[in-house]
């Protein structure tokens, strides 16, 4: 994961949820790793994803 990933997140901020995002998109993690690893649904990081998507 990138630095923005690095320290515990406490609060999903715009950045946080973007830099995430980014990095599923270009193959540096899964959203089952991501999950895994922030302790989040699947669903909710796959919600990021499809907003993402609509904001390029």
């Amino acid at each position: 994961m990138s630095i923005v990933m690095e320290e515990e997140i406490k609060r999903w901020t715009a950045r946080r949820n973007s830099a995430l995002v980014l990095e599923i998109l270009q193959g540096q993690t899964t959203v089952a790793e991501a999950s895994r690893q922030f302790d989040l649904p699947p669903s909710e990081i796959e919600t990021w994803i499809e907003e993402g998507k609509r904001g390029l």
